[in-house]
């Protein structure tokens, strides 16, 4: 663990006890000021007017009650947050999380993490998250309906294409999106295009929006192996997840002529030797919503095929690991294992996914590492594309979005890579992303004033 700067730790001190009992989000926070020791050495002007404390303070902060009938005609409640953390560039844009182990804390984290994220692309946005402890698995379709519209109910009073753009996160897929807007448009009376991002391409979506996290993750930790001279080809690949990130992760690995032979989901995980059926997957998640565990029951077990309830997907040795699924998922031993085992490059698609003590492996072993700010980008950064095509009434073709996606992923693996020289830290895409990130937003408050 790095020491921090004196006014650096009382900061820390001061967001603990703050904020306390939301471990993630003194991670985060942590992990950011951690990169900062160097910035206010070089930029003092950083810790006057108690800028570091505001950036980690949420504008807003708000939490609802969501009541819905599911089929028995009984009555649930869930909770519902939306945390709208920093405006400085743009409307707060961040996903909506819907999964039992949502609360406060790490929706706080979250929205932290995509302020910095977000800043990063370059793009006019600024940070928030939201979401619900409510459970989608196994709930059927007018269920999931009920439950987003009694969301919205709420929701709608707090968001708008220049308040607050929500977007998908885990448990909310372009169905869950649906609903929302549904609702949102039938309680404003306006079609508003631009509040939600993720939308189906029928009513404003943007084509390569459900591909844009894992691809753009693969073109960071493909930009990231060619200052080595290495690239995809002829590696293999685990990706953590099977859902939407994990998914198109496997296809871009795969097109640039990667091996993905492992993925995974909640209760375990599935290698195929041969290389993972895209195909398979998407039918297993998407349209039967079952378990991974149905690939090795269908593809039959043998032959290079099995599948480990519980465990860690870690222990498959891989040459490059792309942590896709949930925060922390990843911790030191895995990443022991993964070291042992030859590993040369991690690109995090999902958010915080590795801990503090497994990115330490990483970096004392020489191991390329993309943190999830960076990496997994893509997605918001197409999110805020489709925001331009709903502001200007237009649609763009597969083609011309992946082109924008692909070079704001190669500008965004650059500005890290420089910042990170910059700054006496060569190679460490941590500090250059953090310290980009922050650079960027603080600018943006300085200049507006004591907001």
């Amino acid at each position: 663990m790095v020491q921090l700067h004196e006014t650096l730790e009382t900061i820390l001190a001061e967001v603990m006890r703050r904020n306390a009992g939301e471990p993630e989000f003194h991670q985060a926070v942590r992990e950011v000021l951690e990169s900062l020791n160097t910035v206010i050495a070089k930029r003092p002007e950083y810790a006057e007017e108690a800028l570091i404390e505001r950036i980690c303070e949420p504008e807003r902060q708000i939490i609802f009650r969501v009541p819905w009938i599911d089929d028995s005609n009984q009555v649930r409640i869930n909770r519902g947050f939306r945390v709208q953390f920093n405006s400085a560039l743009g409307p707060y844009k961040g996903g909506i999380r819907f999964h039992p182990s949502v609360n406060v804390g790490i929706i706080k984290f979250l929205g932290f993490e995509q302020t910095f994220k977000n800043a990063l692309t370059g793009m006019p946005i600024g940070g928030g998250k939201g979401g619900s402890d409510f459970d989608p698995k196994g709930r059927s379709d007018r269920e999931i309906m009920r439950f987003c519209q009694s969301f919205v109910t709420e929701l709608h009073r707090h968001i708008g294409e220049y308040t607050d753009v929500p977007a998908g996160d885990i448990g909310v897929g372009g169905r869950e999106i649906g609903y929302m807007f549904g609702q949102y448009k039938r309680l404003t009376n306006r079609f508003e295009a631009g509040v939600l991002t993720g939308k189906g391409l029928l009513y404003g979506g943007s084509r390569a929006r459900p591909e844009a996290t894992g691809y753009g993750n693969t073109y960071f930790t493909r930009a990231m192996l060619g200052t080595k001279g290495l690239d995809f080809d002829g590696r293999t690949v685990v990706v953590s997840g099977s859902g939407n990130v994990a998914t198109y992760t496997i296809d871009k690995v795969t097109q640039y002529g990667g091996k993905v032979i492992a993925c995974s989901d909640s209760n375990g995980y599935v290698v195929d030797e041969n290389g993972i059926d895209l195909g398979l997957v998407k039918e297993i998640k998407q349209a039967r919503r079952q378990r991974i565990a149905e690939y090795a029951r269908l593809k039959g077990e043998g032959k290079g095929v099995y599948y480990v309830a519980g465990g860690s997907i870690w222990d498959v040795p891989c040459d490059v690991a792309m942590p896709s699924a949930t925060q922390n998922e990843l911790t030191g031993k895995d990443a022991r294992k993964l070291v042992a085992n030859g590993v040369i490059a991690v690109g995090e698609g999902a958010n915080m996914p590795c801990t503090p003590e497994a990115i330490s492996v990483f970096q004392h072993a020489g191991v390329l590492y993309a943190p999830g700010k960076a990496a997994n980008a893509g997605g918001v950064a197409t999110s805020a594309l489709e925001m331009q095509q709903n502001a200007s009434r237009d649609s763009w073709s597969f083609e011309q979005t992946e082109a924008r996606l692909a070079a704001i992923m190669r500008g965004i693996h650059d500005l890290c890579a420089e910042t990170a020289e910059e700054y006496g830290a060569p190679g460490n895409y941590v500090m250059g992303a953090n310290i980009a990130g922050f650079v960027r937003v603080a600018e943006a408050m300085r200049q507006q004033g004591v907001i």
